[in-house]
């Protein structure tokens, strides 16, 4: 399962981390794979569930 980059930054902004959110859109790739950037999604405290089962906008 990948998750879109969109939908960390959309997670992070909705709690008001914009900077994190543009650092997320500069630096990840557009698909995000969760076991490999796993450290930096619990650092960001984003719930895998969550992005997975968020709609598409």
């Amino acid at each position: 399962m990948r998750i879109a980059r969109h939908r960390i930054a959309t997670a992070l902004r909705e709690r008001g981390q914009q900077a994190r959110a543009d650092w997320v859109e500069r630096e990840l790739p557009e698909q995000v794979d969760p076991a490999k950037h796993a450290g930096l999604l619990a650092t960001l405290r984003l719930d895998l569930a969550d992005l997975a089962d968020a709609p598409s906008p």
